[in-house]
C-alpha cells in the first residue's frame, strides 16, 4: 500500500502540490472562522453544584452584580484613615462611576476596615461567560488611567485588584512572553535542523509546509464544528500550532532520515523516496493513529473544553499525516538531493556515532540497560507522589510588583483575602413556600461559624421570597489551596446540613467552580487515561500483530509519564517555592508526552521488527535498530524539546512548569524510553515479543542464509559498486 502511494507521489509531484494548494485555498476561503464560545457549560456539566448555583442566580437574581474588581485605598503615609479620607474615597468612586466606562456597572464605596488602615470600593461588572472576552480587562485598564488624576489633591494612594485586574496583569505580562516564545520556537526549529542536516532548505521546510497546513486545519475544525456541533473555539489556536509544529516536524524528520539512509545505500533519489514512504509510511500512520485516538479519548472528559479540544486536535494530526505521506514526499522528490544543499554529508554514513555505540552496548547487555533505564524512570516517578494541583494561576505566576498583587497585599492589611471574589451561597425553598426571616438568619449564623470564613453579608431575598442569597467572604485568596479546602471540606457540608427542612442550599462562585473542576479532572484521569491507553494498545497490537509487545510498550510510556510528572513536582514544589503545579498540567502532559512518546516507541519498534524480519537475532536487531533509528528519534526529540523549552523564557511560573515538563518528558521519551528501554526489553523478551503472530519472521521464510551482521553490512556499503 505505502509502496504504491510512494510511487504515485514521486511520479506526479506537481499534481500533488497543486491539489494541496487548491485544497488549502478552498478550505481557507470557504470555511467558517473559529469563534469564541459563550456557553458557560463548556467548562462544567450542569449537574455540578457551582453550575446549579449559577443557574439559581440567573433565575432568581438576574440583576445581581458581580465583583469584577476591587479598588483598595490607603493613606500614602501608611496611617489610619480619617473621616476626610473616607469622604475622598466616596468622591473618587463617584467620579469613576460618572466616567461610564464600558462593562463597569457601578463603583460602590465600602466600609473602612476595622483597623482603619484600608477602605475599598467594589467595581461591579456583568457576569462573564466567555473566557476569550477581554472587555473587563480593558475596563480595568481604563479605570487605572482614570484613578491617578482622581487621587490628585488627596492623601490617598490606591490600586486595583480582583479577578479582572489579575487577568489584565497576566495578559500584559504574557504578551511580550508570547512573542518571545513564538520567535524562539521558529528559531530553535530552524537552527537545530541546520545543525543536523546543514541545509537551509530542510531547515525551512517544516516552517513553510506547516504554515500551509495550519490554516487548513483551522478551517476544517471550524467546518466540523458546524457539521457535528463540536464546540471547538478559538482558544485552541495556540495549542493547535504547537501540535502541528511538533507532530509535523517529527514526521518530516522520520521521512528525511529514511530517505537519506536509502540514498547512502545506493538508491537513486526517486527510488529512495519510494523506499522511504514504503518503510516509514506504516510507522508514522500507526503513530498518528495513536496520537489521534489519544486526543479523541478526550471526548469522554466531563469538561466541555477538553471534549471539544480532543476531536479538533485529532483533525489537525490527521491532516498533518496526509501532508507527511504526500505533500512532503512530493516536494522532496522534486528537489532530489538538492534538498540537502550545500551539505554533502548525505553521501556517506558517519562511523562511530553515539547511537552506534549505544546500539552495540544494548545488543551485548540488554538486561543491564533495561534495568538501569527502568530504575531511572521509576525513581523519578516516586516524585509524582508529592504532586499537588494549584488553581491560583495568577497569584503563583504574576510578578510581585504587578498592581493587582500589590493591591491584594494592601487589602489583606484590613480585610479577609477572599474579599476580591466572594463565594455565593443560595438557600432555596423546595416547596415554593417563602423563606422566613428566622430561618435565613439562623442559616447565616451557621455559615459565619465555619472555620475559614471571614464574614457573611446579610442575605438578599428574591422577589418571590423563595430564595436567599448570601455573599460569603473567605479568609484566604479565592483560588488558594486553603480556600478550596474551606469550601470543599467545611463550607459546603455546613451549608447542606444547615438547610432547614423543605429547602436546599447550593454553594457557587469562583472557588466553588475550582473545587468542581478539581473533581471533574480527577474523574477524567480515571476514565480518559485508561481508555486512551487501551485504544493505543489496540493500534500497537494491530501494527505488530502481537499481544505481548503492546503491554511493555505501554509500560514504558507510563514510566515516561510518571517520571515527567515526578521530576516536575520535585523541581517546582520540593526544590522550588511553588504551592503546586498547574491543575491542567497532567492532562497537557498526557496530550504531548504520552501521545508523542508513543510516536517514538512505534518508530523504534517498527525498525526492530524490520531488522528481525531480515533474519537478525533479537539482540542484533535491537542494536541495529538503535543505530539507525536512534539519530532520527534523538533529532526529533531535541527539536521538540527545544520548542517546548522556549516556554520557560516567558518568566511566568505557569508557563515555566509547562515548558519544563513537556521538554523533559520529550527528552525522556526519546532518549530513555524509545532509545534504551524499549529496544533493550525487546531484545530480552526475544521472539516471544511478537507472539502469537510472526512479526519477526524473515520475509523469505525460515530457510536461507542469514543476512550479514552489522560489521559485514558496513563493509559491503563501503565497497565500490558496479553496474
Amino acid at each position: 500500500m505505502f509502496s504504491g502511494l510512494g510511487r504515485c507521489v514521486v511520479r506526479r509531484p506537481w499534481w500533488i502540490i497543486v491539489v494541496w494548494v487548491v485544497a488549502a485555498g478552498a478550505v481557507i476561503s470557504l470555511a467558517p472562522k473559529l469563534t469564541s464560545s459563550s456557553d458557560e457549560a463548556s467548562f462544567l456539566p450542569g449537574h455540578y453544584e457551582s453550575i446549579r448555583a449559577a443557574d439559581v442566580q440567573e433565575e432568581k437574581f438576574p440583576k445581581q452584580r458581580n465583583v469584577g474588581a476591587i479598588i483598595v485605598f490607603e493613606r500614602s503615609d501608611g496611617g489610619k484613615l480619617t473621616a476626610a479620607d473616607s469622604a475622598d474615597v466616596v468622591r473618587v468612586s463617584q467620579d469613576l462611576q460618572a466616567k461610564r466606562t464600558e462593562d463597569v456597572q457601578g463603583v460602590v464605596p465600602g466600609e473602612v476596615s476595622p483597623n482603619k488602615l484600608v477602605q475599598t470600593s467594589v467595581v461591579a461588572m456583568p457576569k462573564i461567560t466567555d473566557p476569550e472576552d477581554t472587555s473587563q480587562q480593558d475596563a480595568v485598564e481604563q479605570l487605572r488611567e482614570d484613578l491617578k488624576p482622581a487621587l490628585d489633591g488627596t492623601d490617598l494612594s490606591a490600586g486595583i485588584t480582583g479577578s479582572a485586574a489579575q487577568a489584565l496583569d497576566e495578559r500584559d505580562a504574557s504578551e511580550r512572553a508570547g512573542m518571545l516564545v513564538g520567535v524562539g520556537t521558529i528559531a530553535i526549529i530552524v537552527v537545530l535542523l541546520l545543525v543536523i542536516f546543514r541545509s537551509p532548505i530542510i531547515a525551512l521546510l517544516p516552517v513553510v509546509l506547516i504554515g500551509l497546513v495550519s490554516p487548513m486545519a483551522t478551517g476544517l475544525i471550524a467546518s466540523a464544528n458546524e457539521a457535528f456541533d463540536l464546540k471547538a473555539d478559538s482558544s485552541i489556536q495556540e495549542l493547535l500550532t504547537v501540535v502541528l509544529f511538533g507532530v509535523g516536524t517529527d514526521y518530516i524528520l522520520f521521512l528525511l532520515f529514511r530517505y537519506r539512509e536509502a540514498l547512502r545505500a545506493g538508491e537513486d533519489p526517486r527510488g529512495a523516496m519510494v523506499h522511504a514512504v514504503e518503510r516509514v509510511g506504516e510507522a508514522i500512520t500507526s503513530a498518528a493513529g495513536a496520537v489521534i485516538v489519544a486526543f479523541a479519548a478526550l471526548t469522554l472528559s466531563s469538561l466541555g473544553m477538553l471534549r471539544s479540544m480532543g476531536p479538533a486536535l485529532a483533525i489537525a494530526v490527521f491532516l498533518t499525516l496526509l501532508a507527511g505521506l504526500t505533500l512532503v514526499p512530493a516536494v522532496v522528490s522534486l528537489l532530489g538531493t538538492k534538498v540537502f544543499w550545500p551539505s554533502k554529508s548525505w553521501q556517506r554514513e558517519p562511523h562511530g556515532t553515539g547511537f552506534a555505540r549505544l546500539g552495540t552496548s544494548i545488543a551485548r547487555r540488554p538486561a543491564v540497560w533495561a534495568v538501569v533505564s527502568a530504575l531511572f524512570m521509576g525513581a523519578l516517578t516516586l516524585g509524582a507522589l508529592g504532586y499537588k494541583a494549584n488553581f491560583d494561576l495568577a497569584g503563583s505566576s504574576l510578578p510581585d510588583d504587578k498592581e493587582s498583587m500589590v493591591a491584594m497585599r494592601d487589602l489583606e492589611k484590613g480585610f479577609p483575602a477572599g474579599s476580591t471574589d466572594p463565594t455565593s451561597v443560595y438557600l432555596s425553598s423546595t416547596g415554593g413556600e417563602p423563606l422566613t426571616r428566622a430561618r435565613t438568619a439562623a442559616f447565616r449564623e451557621r455559615l459565619a461559624a465555619v472555620r475559614g470564613v471571614g464574614e457573611v453579608a446579610a442575605p438578599r431575598v428574591s422577589p418571590d421570597g423563595t430564595t436567599a442569597s448570601y455573599s460569603v467572604i473567605l479568609a484566604d485568596p479565592p483560588a488558594s489551596d486553603k480556600a478550596l479546602s474551606t469550601l470543599k471540606d467545611r463550607l459546603r457540608p455546613a451549608a447542606h446540613d444547615a438547610a432547614p427542612d423543605g429547602s436546599e442550599a447550593l454553594v457557587g462562585g469562583t472557588t466553588a467552580v475550582y473545587v468542581d473542576i478539581n473533581k471533574a479532572v480527577d474523574r477524567d484521569y480515571s476514565v480518559v487515561f485508561p481508555v486512551a491507553a487501551l485504544a493505543i494498545m489496540v493500534i500497537l497490537g494491530l501494527l505488530l500483530r502481537s499481544l505481548v509487545a503492546p503491554w511493555y510498550l505501554m509500560l514504558s510510556v507510563a514510566l515516561g509519564f510518571g517520571a515527567t510528572l515526578g521530576a516536575t513536582s520535585l523541581i517546582f514544589q520540593q526544590l522550588g517555592d511553588q504551592p503546586g503545579l498547574m491543575f491542567m498540567l497532567p492532562v497537557i502532559m498526557y496530550l504531548f508526552v504520552v501521545a508523542l512518546g508513543t510516536d517514538y516507541n512505534i518508530l523504534m519498534v517498527s525498525r526492530l521488527r524490520e531488522e528481525a524480519r531480515e533474519g537478525r537475532d533479537p539482540h542484533d536487531a535491537a542494536g541495529t535498530a538503535v543505530r539507525h533509528s536512534g539519530p532520527t528519534i534523538g533529532s526529533a526529540g531535541v527539536i521538540l524539546a527545544g520548542t517546548f523549552a522556549t516556554l520557560m523564557l516567558a518568566g511566568n511560573s505557569t508557563l515555566s512548569q509547562m515548558g519544563f515538563s513537556l521538554s523533559f518528558g520529550i527528552v525522556i521519551a526519546a532518549f530513555v524510553m524509545a532509545a534504551v528501554f524499549t529496544p533493550a526489553l525487546t531484545a530480552l523478551i526475544g521472539h516471544a515479543a511478537w507472539w502469537p503472530g510472526h512479526g519477526d519472521q524473515k520475509r523469505n521464510g525460515a530457510g536461507g542464509a542469514a543476512p550479514p551482521g552489522p560489521e559485514e553490512e558496513e563493509r559491503a556499503r563501503r565497497a565500490p559498486r558496479t553496474g
